[in-house]
């Protein structure tokens, strides 16, 4: 039996390249992150697949990358290139969503320093995980 996770969306997460999927793919936009949130409440399922990948453990807390794609959309979750950096509380059952990103929003150069940057500057409380 899998846990059920509460999730949560972050501050700085909203603020940023949410609004650029908002902007960009309007109501896709909208059934995909509530297609996210009820995947992301089965999170024990994700690990089990490879689009899934954990990338650091501490105690009762992991921080996951986990690879989506638009709804609608015919590329692979694989090959759009739209990624979530999440941080799972098995202690809570809750899962922060840190980051929602497409690989080419953080620029060029190694995508895992990116936004591993990203988590510490905006999510100090994670920044020991790295």
């Amino acid at each position: 039996m899998s846990i059920r996770y509460a999730v949560d969306i972050g501050q700085y997460a909203r603020r940023h390249y949410i609004k650029s999927f908002e902007k960009k793919y309007g109501r896709a936009w909208d059934i995909t992150i509530e297609a996210l949130i009820q995947e992301f409440q089965n999170f024990d399922v994700l690990l089990g697949l490879t689009i899934a990948e954990k990338i650091a453990e501490s105690g009762d807390v992991k921080i996951c990358k986990v690879e989506f794609k638009i709804a609608g959309s015919e590329k692979s979750r694989h090959g759009s290139g739209n990624r979530c950096i999440v941080a799972v509380h098995k202690d809570t059952n809750k899962i922060d969503i840190l980051l929602v990103y497409h690989k080419n929003y953080l620029g060029e150069g190694h995508e895992t320093m990116k936004w591993k940057q990203i988590v510490v500057e905006n999510y100090p409380q994670y920044a020991g995980l790295f």
